[in-house]
């Protein structure tokens, strides 16, 4: 059983992904169409509300360094848990746009707190003896999956204001999940330890090509549920579709684990930008069914693995001293991504372009994405 431990404790940290990603962002999609017909919102507007969603959690993610500094891990894991679980509740009470403007941003920043805490923790973790490094990562991000799942199976035959009181409750559950399934994990402040300040250069080609995914990814994410219900698919269809998605990202963590436990270099990171370019192309091209779920099984069997191959990426290249600035700086250009990504693709689709014209930006972008991750280069073996 002591065997098992690593993966257990990988699986409750998911718990952590999956209310910082899996309900705080993606199911945002889901209540979207709702949302845009009783508010009266242009696509703009729209994207507009994950726009500050992610200015928030760019927040969050640059003030990570000096709270880690201060208080241990786990505990800003689980308060930013608990904080999002409130702020997705929250949702359902109010209809002005400054209130949800509001109620949005700050999910964003203890989203941030959530799963750079966690994000932390798994690189910690797999780090330990008899640990299977790209496992582990891939089933603490492959929680994100499980709250997908879950969200399409719940919401979208929900009202979306009781839709936003529902995730409210299942982030609550979700952290307290997550909270007994670490208890005991050392985590413990890194001040007093001596850090090593991790050079951006080197790592310039990977940097930027994670901000390039993180623009192509969220207008995908934003909006693809709003396209196929403007195709005229129903709420049956819009679930399977959503739940295939989420089932994929829980198979990424056996799908690419040994990708990127075998590779130092920016080569993860450029096959998986360029399968997502891929997936968002195909909704594009074609919104006929078979077109659409083989875009939604693709997309969500790598997305996040992306996300993993920058920790793993960081892990191999970094000393241990400066991984959780390596990942927050891997997450601030994350997070300067995705501000620009939904209100651009919003944008276009208010014009003539329509929302077909604006995921065809974004798989633009992620093919740039793949381009750049492609000529990062393994880095000289750091220090133990």
């Amino acid at each position: 059983m002591a065997e098992r431990r690593p993966w257990v404790t990988a699986v409750a940290l998911g718990g952590a992904a999956a209310v910082a990603l899996g309900l705080a962002r993606f199911s945002y999609a889901l209540l979207l169409p709702g949302m845009r017909a009783d508010l009266g919102w242009s696509y703009f507007t729209a994207g507009a509300m994950n726009t500050v969603n992610a200015a928030g959690y760019l927040l969050g993610a640059l003030l990570s360094p000096r709270v880690f500094a201060h208080w241990d891990a786990r505990r800003v894991m689980l308060a930013g848990g608990a904080a999002a679980a409130l702020l997705l509740a929250a949702h359902g009470a109010v209809r002005s746009d400054a209130a949800l403007y509001a109620l949005r941003g700050l999910t964003g920043l203890a989203s941030a707190a959530s799963f750079v805490g966690g994000g932390l923790l798994a690189a910690r973790l797999a780090a330990t003896p008899g640990a299977r490094a790209g496992l582990v990562l891939g089933l603490y991000y492959g929680g994100t999956g499980v709250g997908i799942v879950v969200c399409a199976l719940t919401l979208p035959a929900l009202p979306w204001a009781r839709g936003w009181w529902l995730l409210g409750a299942l982030a609550l559950l979700a952290t307290a999940a997550t909270a007994l399934g670490t208890t005991g994990m050392a985590a413990p402040p890194l001040r007093g330890v001596p850090r090593v300040r991790l050079g951006l250069r080197p790592f310039g080609h990977a940097l930027a090509a994670y901000a390039l995914f993180g623009f192509g990814y969220i207008g995908y994410m934003t909006f693809i549920v709003t396209l196929l219900r403007e195709a005229g698919l129903g709420s049956a269809a819009i679930a399977a579709f959503y739940g295939l998605l989420g089932l994929g990202v829980v198979a990424s963590s056996w799908l690419w684990a040994g990708l990127l436990q075998r590779h130092r270099s920016g080569l993860p990171l450029a096959l998986l930008c360029g399968l997502l370019a891929l997936a968002t192309a195909l909704p594009v091209a074609s919104r006929a069914l078979p077109a659409v779920f083989a875009s939604g099984a693709l997309f969500g069997g790598v997305f996040l693995s992306v996300v993993a191959s920058t920790t793993a990426l960081v892990r191999h290249n970094a000393a241990p001293a400066a991984w959780a600035s390596g990942i927050a700086a891997f997450t601030v250009v994350f997070a300067a991504g995705q501000i620009v990504g939904p209100g651009l693709v919003g944008r276009i689709a208010d014009g003539a372009g329509g929302l077909q014209g604006g995921l065809a930006i974004s798989a633009a972008a992620l093919a740039l994405a793949a381009l750049l991750a492609r000529r990062q280069r393994a880095l000289p073996r750091p220090p133990a």
